[in-house]
């Protein structure tokens, strides 16, 4: 059994989902088309959690979930997913943890998982599941690094004891998204970091619905009762979504499709914490 699951993916079932087509191989361009692919395709959220069930991080689940029943995930399902096609194809790369900050100064514990990604000499931050501010395609994983990926503009940051930041230009300056170390993490330790985050009351995913899609010109979010939009030069727009309205608004704006028992689960949970 390969270290990410990578031979239990089925590469093809993948790839049709995120609609790329052609052959991919462990370089440069292939790691930028199947990350932007990727992210298109795919919305951050946490509905299994409001709908009482695990957050399942098997290859088996994840395929099911995300693949077959095109459904999205928080960030261990997502970049593990990610992980195992990379793995697939032939790409070296490196498990990261981060400790989110999302402009804080506050300490918090490691709970965010990122990859670091050698292709053509260099080495690349990978990150498809990060949310509203998460990257588009990699970025150059050098100190002091800055790429424009559509309207949005990152850049990397480099502090004492070899941390490293994720940093987004906001029309007012450098916003801090989440600082990781050099410390290599694997699957085992994400499993733990997953449990915290799926049952801890302190967790941001366990009482709120949290969907988010990063698109090159405009970011959607629906956290809680609030559906916003925000656009590269500081602009947003903000919304209250009725319960009776949430699965229509999941459809229509996160491509979510949830079946009808499911959409009335949910809607009585978004209820009670409305």
């Amino acid at each position: 059994m390969s270290l990410w699951s990578g031979d239990e993916l089925d590469l093809d079932a993948y790839l049709a989902r995120i609609g790329l087509t052609g052959e991919v191989r462990p370089d440069l361009a292939t790691l930028r088309a199947v990350h932007r692919a990727h992210v298109a395709a795919f919305p951050f959220e946490n509905l299994e959690i409001l709908l009482g069930r695990p957050i399942l991080l098997g290859m088996g689940a994840l395929q099911d979930k995300m693949v077959a029943a095109c459904r999205g995930g928080y960030c261990y399902e997502q970049n593990l997913l990610f992980a195992a096609v990379l793995e697939r194809i032939g790409f070296s790369f490196t498990g990261l943890g981060a400790r989110v900050r999302m402009g804080s100064d506050k300490l918090r514990p490691v709970t965010h998982m990122a990859l670091k990604v050698e292709a053509d000499g260099g080495r690349w931050l990978c990150d498809v599941g990060f949310g509203g501010e998460g990257l588009l395609e990699p970025l150059p994983f050098q100190d002091g690094a800055q790429a424009r990926q559509g309207d949005w503009t990152f850049g990397i940051a480099r502090e004492p004891q070899d941390v490293h930041v994720l940093r987004s230009l906001h029309p007012e300056g450098w916003f801090d998204l989440y600082a990781f170390g050099p410390e290599p993490r694997f699957p085992v330790d994400y499993a733990v970091m997953n449990h915290y985050i799926s049952t801890h009351p302190h967790s941001p995913f366990v009482s709120r619905v949290v969907v988010q899609r990063t698109e090159p010109g405009v970011r959607r979010s629906l956290v809680g009762p609030s559906f916003s939009t925000a656009r590269p030069d500081g602009a947003t727009e903000q919304q209250d979504v009725k319960p009776e309205d949430l699965a229509e608004l999941l459809k229509r704006e996160f491509r979510i499709e949830l079946s009808e028992a499911d959409a009335d689960a949910l809607a009585r949970v978004y209820s009670s914490g409305t």
